[in-house]
């Protein structure tokens, strides 16, 4: 898994003031849960675009003030006009604890229906994983090699290792699509074969 270097600052004042105080100043007020005490921190905005603005998943290492924590990335809340990040709630990461995560699906193969002229269609960029951290896969590999022009890979279809998918099995992960030019010369074909 991909590790993000985060750095905090302790917030020792806890007020809607000083929260306004510390976004005004470029800053995000966090919590970090899952420890013996709640870490109520800030950080930098900037140290948020190689973890939210990606496809790609990662474990955040934090240093608040000297202290290190292993931890995830659970929730952002964004300004409804501006976009501006207003908080972030972190996770703590424990060997022995379950995590959830969405991680992204990388498509790996050459599928006959695009050599044939088709086109993929992604249906799904993330898959809900559940596992251990240290068993927390970068991404979640889904072969098209067998994929035809009008055929689809199901969560069903794959096998996962030492982690758990939690989306439903009948979801489509991707399809190979018809193109229009082929669908017109297919069913001219099919208009021909009634007609003699």
């Amino acid at each position: 898994m991909r590790i993000h270097e985060m750095v905090g600052f302790e917030r020792k004042v806890r007020s809607k003031a000083e929260a306004n105080k510390l976004r005004r100043e470029g800053n995000v007020p966090c919590v970090l849960y899952g420890g013996e005490n709640v870490v109520h921190f800030s950080t930098p905005m900037i140290l948020f675009r190689d973890l939210v603005y990606t496809p790609e998943a990662a474990f955040v290492n934090l240093n608040v003030e000297g202290t290190e924590y292993k931890c995830v990335l659970k929730d952002v809340q964004f300004h409804p006009v501006s976009e501006i990040i207003l908080h972030a709630d972190f996770l703590l990461l424990k060997d022995d604890k379950m995590l959830r995560m969405e991680i992204p699906v990388k498509f790996t193969g050459s599928a006959p229906g695009i050599v044939k002229g088709g086109k993929l269609i992604p249906k799904l960029r993330k898959v809900k994983v559940l596992a251990l951290p240290q068993n927390m896969p970068q991404n979640i590999e889904v072969s098209i090699s067998g994929l035809d022009l009008g055929h689809s890979v199901k969560i069903r279809n794959l096998q996962p290792k030492d982690y758990e998918i939690l989306n439903n099995p009948q979801v489509t992960i991707a399809s190979v699509g018809i193109p229009r030019a082929l669908k017109s010369a297919q069913s001219k074909g099919e208009e021909e074969e009634v007609a003699a």
